[in-house]
C-alpha cells in the first residue's frame, strides 16, 4: 500500500530500497493506531492518527492511488477536523514537498503551513478557524 501510495515521492527524495521501507514500517508500527481504510468492500488504504495531550496527529494517510479522487480523503479530514474540533485541539500532519497534490489537499481544506523542516511541510488546523 505504501508502495502504491506514495512510492513516486518517497522515491523523488531518497530512492525507494525495499528493505529500507520494510524496516521503516517496521519500526513505527503500532497495533491499534493504524486503522485499514475500506471502500466497496476492498482495502482502499490506511490510517494512522495519534491524540496527543497538546493536539490530534494525522500520522498518515495513504489511499491506494485506485481510490484516489473519489472523496474518500476529503470525508476522513473532515471528520478528523471535526474530532480535533470536538476536543478543542489543532490537527497536526506533515507532507512530503515533493508531495504537491497532498500539500494542496490539505490547503483546500483549511490547513495553514505552519514550518518546514528537512524535506517536510508542516500544516496545521487550529479549533474553530475558518476555511
Amino acid at each position: 500500500m505504501h508502495r502504491a501510495a506514495l512510492g513516486e515521492h518517497v522515491a523523488a527524495i531518497w530512492g525507494w530500497d525495499d528493505e529500507i521501507q520494510r524496516g521503516y514500517h517496521d519500526r513505527a508500527f503500532v497495533p491499534g493506531r493504524w486503522r485499514v481504510i475500506t471502500a466497496d468492500g476492498a482495502d482502499a488504504g490506511l490510517l494512522v492518527v495519534e491524540y496527543r495531550s497538546a493536539e490530534v496527529c494525522l500520522g498518515r494517510i495513504e489511499l491506494d492511488p485506485r481510490y484516489q479522487s473519489r472523496g474518500i480523503g476529503g470525508r476522513l479530514i473532515r471528520w478528523l477536523i471535526g474530532v480535533a474540533a470536538e476536543r478543542g485541539q489543532p490537527l497536526v500532519l506533515e507532507v512530503l514537498m515533493v508531495n504537491t497534490r497532498a500539500h494542496a489537499f490539505c490547503l483546500r481544506h483549511g490547513f495553514r503551513e505552519t514550518g518546514r523542516h528537512g524535506r517536510k511541510i508542516l500544516l496545521a488546523r487550529t479549533p474553530g478557524q475558518e476555511d
